[in-house]
């Protein structure tokens, strides 16, 4: 059994409040609300045999990324959820999330990009808000069921669209037609990248390659003002085997908006970004340099080209010369050769598929 103080240690690390102690300071008292409904909530799906088989369908799983794309979320959904749905033996890919994309419009004006945050939806009704709109629309499986044991539409019943405020769009003038993230491919990415285009980064950039072996070099490139306008940062061999683990790349692109060249420099990796990540930036290159991909092949001053509107992340190179590039790259030295991290990187498969190890 846990004493009280040891419960009570817990309770302040998880930045709640035990039901009857005072509250955290600094954090929301409805904390302490929610601990205590999500505890009856377990006990009633127990109750009525509400298993996750029967609420992780495919419908579930496309409310999951539609509503990711209506708020402009963190490009890291993709991972979380292709590894959900492969643990649930739902068949879902990426296909699956530039599909809903492409027909769910952005409609939340929230940072890194925009002017708010969580805390403003939340005043105005949270979550629910966008997802009454998105069902308003049919841009939701209103039948498809919940932990609650009812269906979506029937949890939403109530929920009305709030007047007087610009945190949330109508869907029938969204700040874009398309979600905030598309699936990327070509002969840089055969199986798949993935950006986030939320904020308005559909444009068309070409430029010259500046290739990097792991984040730390391309951080000190760019803080160390090596970096010039007209650049893709190429970051590679911190994919899921290669990090091994896929380290976020904030810090760097952070730098690269620090530095003012946010509007002339992209950023394409094998690796993943932060959900706080802004700019120009591709991550989930797959297969990862370390596997074979062909971002291994990539060369200082190769030209790249990132199309978001036609879906291409590609390099001119004819598939002979990255075919032959690729026969003469040599992946660096893993990064640990025991231990639970080398099992890992031996595991852990594509990000493409969810990085998940079988």
């Amino acid at each position: 059994m846990f004493t009280a103080n040891t419960m009570a240690a817990i309770s302040e690390a998880l930045g709640m409040a035990l039901p009857g102690s005072a509250s955290v300071p600094n954090t929301d008292p409805r904390r302490q609300e929610l601990a205590v409904e999500v505890g009856r909530a377990a006990v009633a799906a127990l109750a009525a045999d509400l298993r996750p088989s029967r609420i992780l369908t495919l419908e579930a799983f496309e409310n999951a990324i539609a509503l990711t794309m209506a708020l402009g979320g963190s490009t890291n959904a993709v991972l979380h959820l292709l590894a959900i749905a492969h643990e649930a033996r739902v068949d879902l890919s990426l296909e699956d999330f530039d599909r809903v994309s492409r027909r769910t419009p952005h409609l939340c004006n929230l940072k890194p990009f925009g002017k708010y945050v969580m805390s403003d939806l939340d005043r105005i009704g949270g979550v629910p808000v966008v997802m009454r709109e998105l069902l308003d629309h049919g841009l939701l499986h209103a039948e498809a069921l919940t932990v609650t044991g009812r269906s979506v539409a029937e949890n939403l019943e109530g929920v009305s669209f709030p007047a007087g405020q610009d945190i949330v769009c109508r869907a029938d003038a969204p700040l874009m037609q398309e979600g905030g993230i598309v699936v990327l491919r070509g002969n840089l990415a055969p199986d798949g990248a993935v950006m986030k285009t939320a904020g308005g980064n559909v444009r068309r950039f070409e430029a010259q390659a500046r290739v990097f072996e792991t984040e730390q070099d391309a951080m000190d490139a760019v803080t160390g003002g090596g970096i010039q306008p007209n650049t893709v940062i190429v970051i590679r061999n911190e994919g899921p085997a290669g990090g091994p683990g896929m380290r976020e790349m904030l810090a760097v692109t952070a730098a690269v908006k620090g530095a003012g060249l946010g509007a002339d420099v992209a950023l394409i990796t094998d690796g993943r970004f932060s959900g706080a990540t802004h700019g120009y930036m591709v991550a989930h290159i797959a297969p990862e340099s370390v596997k074979g991909g062909p971002i291994g092949a990539l060369r200082d001053g190769d030209r790249i080209v990132i199309d978001p509107v036609e879906r291409v992340l590609s390099v001119a190179l004819s598939d002979a010369e990255i075919e032959a590039r690729l026969a003469e790259w040599q992946a660096p030295e893993p990064r640990y050769t025991r231990g639970v991290l080398a099992k890992y990187a031996k595991l852990v498969g594509s990000a493409a598929r969810g990085a998940v190890c079988d």
